[in-house]
């Protein structure tokens, strides 16, 4: 038996934040040395952040990031590290990492396979490194280093390298690692959120650790880092095909690290006995040597060979098995996503238009649940310390007059600092909806306004009227007169939210953008749109477990009754119209499968039709005709609204926003030829 302490860390990263990522990277390093870890995984790219964007082809980008690398060298010592940074090698970019061994570095792995779909971009900024080469880097510092497809032995551990993407492909560069002898393998990812994505994560890590007969060691960002993507975390370990330890995931630190003490020896007799493994020898070029004495590998806090308490560390946790994942995980997410973006805009708080409706109570709702999830699992000094921004003792006067122990006192108290709520009305607002957005915000612990903005309404109305010489009318200006009375919203909330130094969240979600069934500067006024990504049918679902249940360690929200009890309507037509989204679109179930079926599965009008017909056997053909046209017109016309959505968070690898997923042009023939067939077809076949 060998044992060895390996580690896998999560850092919560920001672009270009050199002092910051530095002091991260230097904290994660301490915490591995001080558990005797002596093969520690970092997340790719962490000394400059991931979300670089196009400030990874500035000289200066890259002669910070290798200052990073060289400052924490020597903080490496009694340890194997990487740390992932963007290389300039023979006029092409290069996403590397450096495989650093007790202070010194070793060389550069570069990776092979890069990501380009969805948010990613990598192809914009660098080149694959080609298979099986090998070549020479000189370093600011004059030093000639090996870069390329390497793998290396350290006092007689032998370590290969997938990095992220790697191991989301067929030809995974683990096989050809694995007949090398190696004993483990190291990803250093930057691997986003997405609903259903951990489980393919947790496959490939364990598979890996199997076929390949290896300890496998798998590390992640954390948090929001950029903007848009949300790194969960959700370190893992996985030896001889057994997870051995799982990271927290969502967590609000700052760093993270997961250990596990693993047997060499084993995974080593592992692949001695699988029949099907083949001995490579006729390459060590790619292989690179140094002296290397692992610290000793206790047991005590480490997963891996054996007993109860290591098989509680790989286990997942509670709020993984409650049955109701995707809400769990979709609360975490944002609540996590609204905390960095918080933070690293400097900003002092949120400002909500709250209509009593479900969108902009689900958004309200999710900031609140953000301080209580802070709260509970930073506590207190932890909480002011990552908010330390605010000003020395800020949550001490916020929370003066509750008890330091009443965690529930205590939040809704930071909520009160933390988020402004107004409802504004007009003629035709109705008291549903201004009782309702009453009870949430006394629930949730807002500061709540209620503004009468019908004044403005009539003041532009008379206005308009005048220069036009005659009067507006329903039955001739529908939809000039309701869009008027949403973007009268828009500048009182922008002013709360500029008087309190706060951002303004905007409201719309992803079913509304589908369709364009927002008013843009109405409704789309914010500087961040959390919901943007959440289809309407969902979040009715979420708003109905918020209310019953909630997130495990939190419990629900009663108040969300008011909300869940109504029709959702945009409310801007006289009452006498009985207003309902559905009745202005068609039924938010029919709607979003369209939706997956046209964008998703990119399928066209005529085979939409089939799959709706299909799906909704027991209504008339023309009524599925008329929703399906309805879609693709609406689709094709809006496509400019989505491009000025603000910015959203992306927590489905199947959205809309144009940023990080769906391209689509502004401007095009809206499927006329298409659809106007279709109809034909269906009109003569009924």
């Amino acid at each position: 038996m060998r044992l060895v302490r390996v580690g896998a860390a999560v850092l919560n990263q920001v672009p270009l934040d050199w002092d910051g990522n530095e002091r991260r990277i230097r904290a994660v390093l301490a915490d591995a040395r001080d558990r005797n870890v002596a093969v520690l995984c970092l997340p790719e790219m962490c000394t400059t952040g991931y979300g670089c964007e196009d400030a990874f082809q500035s000289p200066a980008t890259l002669a910070e990031a290798w200052r990073v690398l060289d400052a924490v060298l020597p903080e490496t010592r009694g340890l194997i590290a990487t740390l992932g940074l963007p290389v300039l090698h023979h006029g092409s970019l290069f996403n590397a990492v450096a495989v650093c061994c007790d202070g010194k570095l070793l060389g550069l792995v570069a990776k092979r396979n890069l990501a380009g779909d969805g948010l990613h971009y990598e192809p914009r900024w660098f080149k694959a490194w080609p298979n099986g080469v090998v070549d020479r880097w000189r370093t600011p510092d004059g030093e000639m280093v090996p870069i390329g497809d390497l793998l290396f032995d350290c006092g007689g551990l032998r370590i290969g390298l997938e990095v992220c993407e790697d191991a989301w492909v067929a030809q995974r560069p683990g096989a050809t690692l694995a007949g090398r002898g190696i004993d483990f393998i190291l990803n250093p990812s930057a691997s986003h959120f997405a609903f259903d994505k951990n489980r393919v994560r947790e496959r490939f890590v364990i598979e890996g650790s199997r076929a390949f007969a290896v300890t496998y060691v798998y590390a992640n960002l954390l948090g929001n880092e950029a903007g848009r993507a949300i790194y969960d975390g959700g370190a893992l370990v996985a030896t001889g095909g057994a997870m051995v330890a799982r990271g927290k995931r969502f967590s609000f630190a700052e760093t993270g690290l997961t250990v596990a003490t693993v047997d060499v020896e084993a995974t080593r007799v592992m692949q001695a006995r699988t029949a099907s493994y083949t001995p490579r020898f006729d390459e060590e070029d790619d292989l690179v040597s140094a002296p290397f004495i692992p610290p000793p590998a206790p047991l005590g806090d480490g997963a891996g060979v054996g007993g109860d308490a290591e098989a509680d560390l790989a286990a997942p946790e509670a709020w993984e098995a409650t049955g109701r994942v995707r809400e769990e995980e979709f609360t975490r997410a944002v609540t996590l996503a609204l905390l960095d973006y918080l933070r690293k805009s400097y900003s002092r708080g949120f400002v909500v238009s709250l209509s009593g409706g479900a969108d902009s109570a689900a958004v309200s709702a999710l900031v609140a649940l953000m301080v209580e999830r802070a709260l509970r699992e930073l506590g207190r000094d932890g909480l002011e310390a990552k908010l330390a921004y605010l000003g020395p003792g800020w949550l001490a006067r916020t929370a003066e007059d509750v008890d330091a122990e009443d965690v529930d006192g205590t939040a809704k108290a930071l909520v009160r600092r933390l988020l402004t709520t107004a409802y504004q009305a007009t003629k035709n607002s109705g008291d549903v909806t201004r009782h309702a957005a009453a009870d949430i915000a006394d629930a949730l612990g807002s500061t709540h306004y209620e503004l009468d903005v019908e004044d403005l309404v009539v003041g532009y109305r008379s206005r308009v009227e005048k220069a036009l010489g005659r009067e507006l009318s329903w039955a001739t200006d529908d939809l000039a007169l309701q869009n008027i009375q949403a973007r009268v919203r828009g500048p009182s909330v922008w002013m709360l939210a500029n008087i309190t130094s706060s951002l303004l969240l905007a409201t719309s979600n992803r079913s509304e953008a589908a369709v364009g069934y927002a008013t843009m500067d109405g409704d789309t006024c914010g500087g961040i749109s959390p919901i943007a990504g959440i289809d309407k049918a969902f979040l009715r679902s979420w708003l109905r477990w918020l209310e019953t249940d909630g997130p495990l360690d939190l419990g629900p929200v009663p108040a969300m009754a008011a909300v869940n009890a109504q029709q959702p309507t945009a409310e801007l037509r006289p009452p006498e119209y009985e207003q309902t989204d559905e009745g202005d679109l068609m039924p938010y179930p029919v709607l979003d499968a369209i939706e997956a079926a046209a964008i998703r599965d990119k399928h066209g009008p005529a085979e939409v039709y089939r799959l709706m017909r299909s799906h909704y056997a027991d209504r008339e053909a023309l009524e599925v005709l008329g929703w399906v046209e309805r879609f693709f017109r609406l689709w094709s016309r809006n496509q400019w609204k989505r491009e000025r959505y603000a910015p959203s968070f992306h927590v489905d690898d199947r959205g809309l926003d144009p940023r990080t997923w769906c391209r689509f042009p502004i401007l095009s023939g809206g499927y006329a030829r298409e659809l106007r067939e279709l109809r034909a077809r269906v009109e003569t076949e009924t």
